[in-house]
């Protein structure tokens, strides 16, 4: 998995294979988990090192960036993280089976069934990205 953080656009781009992104999406529905990057050394100064997935009183889903510890940190309440690991399922299916892969937005606006404002939008990829199809 790859974690890159766009200051430029406020967003975090998140590639991985449809493994990659299933075991996101487990931690995510389990409300804990850390999973770690490629080397931050390797791929640049804006890669993070991980996510991080923690419980956290609801309603809702909130995703920000730890800056001091490069962890993008997802954290909410157990029927919001749920909604959240479903969509993250559908979408890694819809990508992996788009021949080039492809990506989604995953960003908040009013009545976001499982966003909180103030999250960090981010970008779901599967490598060879196209266009979304969903």
């Amino acid at each position: 998995m790859i974690l890159v953080s766009d200051p430029i656009f406020g967003e975090v781009e998140l590639t991985g294979s449809a493994t990659e992104l299933a075991r996101l999406a487990g931690a995510v529905a389990e409300g804990a988990g850390l999973i770690s990057s490629m080397s931050a050394t390797a791929l640049g100064s804006e890669t993070l090192a991980g996510v991080e997935v923690r419980q956290a009183p609801g309603p809702g889903v909130l995703i920000h960036l730890d800056s001091q510890r490069q962890i993008l940190v997802i954290s909410g309440d157990p029927v919001a993280r749920a909604l959240f690991a479903d969509n993250l399922d559908a979408m890694t299916t819809a990508m992996a089976d788009v021949d080039g892969g492809g990506h989604r937005h995953i960003d908040h606006f009013p009545g976001h069934p499982y966003l909180v404002e103030g999250s960090m939008p981010l970008v779901v990829g599967i490598p060879g990205g196209g266009p979304p199809t969903l």
